[in-house]
């Protein structure tokens, strides 16, 4: 029998759906990080408020937002498998969910402190970039892994859209810019440079060998600039772990 090898990141991508008492109104993507305490759902903040994080405007043609999020977990010990939790938004009319300590509702990132683990299998990320590769700079390629249009494979296996960093990476902000190809339901994708072995550019500008697939997490995407443009924002996994770290200090 030929075996399947999965890659990671096909299947670290959740399914989300974002509802209102029980009432579909969109769908996105998040993905799971572990904190002091527990695990969490990152996602977009506007996935969550319902609102354009810049304008405030309404996103459901509903005139309704969210007050629960279905998470597509993976199946514990099942891959290929999932099962859906009912994830609250609010107590009391108070967010359950955190915001980035200095950049709070400007940042479209947020992490939701998962309350229901039974049958969850926990694939996360790792914040701290401990492959051997170059930070991807202008013009490398990279992809944002998710459900465009609410789609997936096999059941809510991810879809990888690639495409290119299209501003510097290196400058002191907490987001960059990527030319791809992405559609609704993408927002909360997690972003990375995968890498497929062999002679690639390290990170003090020397080539390294690589055997094997390298996987660097590079952040959160969280939509396009505009309806009629092709670049979208991430922001980056650094501004993603001041959050994290945040977090971990009032646990």
């Amino acid at each position: 029998m030929r075996t399947i090898e999965i890659l990671e990141p096909s299947v670290k991508s959740l399914f989300l759906t974002m509802r209102y008492n029980g009432q579909e109104l969109s769908t996105g993507t998040g993905f799971l990080l572990r904190t002091a305490n527990c695990h969490v759902l990152v996602t977009n903040r506007h996935n969550v408020t319902g609102r354009n994080n810049d304008t405030g405007e309404l996103l459901s043609s509903q005139g309704a937002v969210p007050n629960e999020v279905v998470i597509s977990h993976n199946f514990k010990g099942q891959l290929g498998s999932w099962i859906d939790h009912v994830e609250s938004l609010y107590v009391d009319d108070k967010p359950l969910w955190h915001e980035h300590p200095v950049l709070g509702s400007k940042a479209d990132f947020i992490a939701l402190p998962i309350t229901i683990t039974e049958n969850v299998e926990f694939r996360v990320y790792d914040l701290d970039d401990k492959t051997p590769l170059q930070y991807p700079r202008p013009s490398d390629i990279v992809s944002v892994v998710g459900f465009p249009f609410g789609i997936g494979i096999n059941g809510r296996m991810a879809i990888w859209a690639t495409g290119f960093v299209a501003s510097e990476t290196e400058l002191d902000s907490p987001a960059f810019l990527i030319d791809s190809r992405t559609r609704p339901g993408q927002s909360g994708s997690a972003v990375i440079a995968q890498r497929n072995g062999g002679a690639l550019s390290g990170k003090d500008g020397a080539t390294v060998i690589v055997a094997g697939t390298v996987t660097q997490f590079l952040g959160i995407y969280s939509g396009r600039i505009n309806s009629e443009s092709d670049i979208g924002i991430v922001w980056k996994a650094s501004a993603i772990k001041e959050l994290i770290e945040a977090i971990k200090k009032t646990n």
